[in-house]
């Protein structure tokens, strides 16, 4: 076992664990105090929406602290309609009971959905803990749920064969620091800037590393500039307590295993050549939303080619579940979740364990085709808007659909196997190219 020392030169010496490059699918849970008022306006996805406008209404329904606070727009105005203006954010956390949470059974469905591993926010921007802290009384053992959400959560994950890791708001905490946020440039700068902050997030994340262990350690927005020359101590004391783990890039530009990208926020960072993770919500936001409904929500098919498309450009899918207060997983969100799940069973060939491949994206008028590989074999994805036909040149043997195939048929020409879809797709079509990467 390497033995990691607290300097930034050592740490880079860090690989990426096998686990994660062949796990493709991960399940992210925003539950905490903000599933209670459970609103937010549905108006788009993150990098559709200027600044402007975003902030004052914010579809994301875990910012809903912020998004009462700069006091205007539609989670404002419901705020005080319903719950009147006297009424602190933090009477939520005595609300939320989570009466009807099973761990077994969240753990259970993340496993039918084909997920190999699991990220809980365990601290999100509003302060509220969802594990016992030595640091804070703030937490879920001594409010609301009065239970270790993380400890029972995690146990029941690894139980289920699934890895577990954990989320942890690193440079904003809304109990350090209260100032409405407006902008990007105010996440940047109207976060926690004290030696005294600094000190309890460096502390909480050696609680969670010593008491949980997790596989992934995924720190949002940032890291406090006060703690920066202690950040190599933090993340060998990471690595040489999970000689497995793996963390993400949101450490100030500093350091990353994989890169993140948040709908369409951070795109433009990533690439096939280094592995990166795509993190979104069911619907427009991570937490539960109580404003949103199927038209919002991928439906299997669209969470299906998501997945596809992450993978066949070297990311893994990190999809996010918002449960209900009471600890519950909405119908909704559980369909397309199962839908996918019941596509893996007959084609996760295609996706667990598989590389990039040297094809790049077909992309043809009405369909298109997109690629994995696994030593020597290649996997073609297909998938269809209306009927239409596309070539992949250079492939001469037969090709095996991996699960059903209903509304696509393939013939042999001299410059390779042409695919002719009948239909629209329900769901994408696997098939498998014995030695022909």
């Amino acid at each position: 076992m390497t033995t990691y020392q607290p300097t930034w030169e050592s740490l880079k010496t860090h690989v990426i664990p096998s686990w994660y490059s062949n796990a493709k699918l991960g399940i992210f849970i925003h539950w905490g105090a903000y599933s209670v008022p459970a609103f937010a306006p549905p108006v788009g996805e993150l990098g559709t929406i200027p600044d402007e406008e975003w902030f004052v209404a914010n579809p994301y329904a875990e910012w809903y602290y912020n998004s009462v606070n700069v006091g205007r727009g539609p989670t404002y105005e419901h705020h005080i309609k319903t719950y009147g203006k006297d009424f602190p954010y933090e009477n939520f956390t005595h609300l939320w009971k989570a009466e009807n949470w099973q761990p077994d059974e969240w753990a259970e469905l993340f496993r039918q959905a084909g997920a190999r591993y699991v990220v809980l926010v365990t601290k999100h921007h509003d302060g509220f803990c969802l594990f016992p802290s030595r640091y804070t009384e703030y937490s879920t053992m001594n409010r609301g749920p009065h239970r270790d959400i993380t400890g029972e959560l995690t146990q029941s994950v690894r139980a289920h064969g699934m890895r577990m890791g954990l989320y942890y708001s690193g440079l904003i905490d809304w109990t350090f620091r209260h100032d409405p946020m407006f902008s990007g440039r105010d996440v940047r700068e109207k976060n926690c800037t004290t030696k005294e902050y600094a000190d309890y997030a460096y502390n909480q994340y050696c609680e969670l590393i010593d008491n949980y262990h997790p596989s992934i350690l995924w720190n949002d927005i940032g890291w406090p500039q006060a703690a920066v020359d202690r950040l190599p101590e933090l993340l060998a004391h990471y690595y040489n307590t999970c000689p497995e783990g793996v963390t993400n890039d949101r450490w100030n530009g500093l350091f990353w295993d994989y890169k993140n990208k948040e709908y369409e926020s951070g795109k433009e960072a990533v690439s096939r050549q280094e592995k990166w993770e795509s993190c979104r919500g069911l619907g427009l936001s991570f937490g539960y939303n109580a404003q949103e409904d199927e038209r919002h929500i991928l439906s299997p098919g669209a969470l299906v080619r998501e997945l596809v498309q992450t993978v066949s450009n070297n990311g893994n899918l990190l999809i996010n579940v918002g449960p209900k207060a009471d600890g519950t997983i909405p119908d909704i969100q559980k369909k397309s979740l199962l839908g996918m799940g019941g596509w893996l069973k007959e084609n996760g060939e295609a996706i667990y364990d598989t590389t990039v491949s040297s094809r790049k994206t077909l992309e043809g008028k009405g369909c298109r085709v997109w690629f994995t590989a696994n030593g020597d074999t290649l996997y073609a994805i297909a998938d269809a808007s209306a009927p239409s036909q596309i070539l992949i040149e250079g492939l001469s043997g037969e090709p095996q659909a991996l699960g059903r195939a209903e509304g696509l048929h393939w013939q042999k020409e001299a410059g390779g196997i042409r695919l002719v879809f009948d239909r629209e797709l329900e769901m994408p079509v696997a098939l498998k190219f014995p030695g022909r990467e």
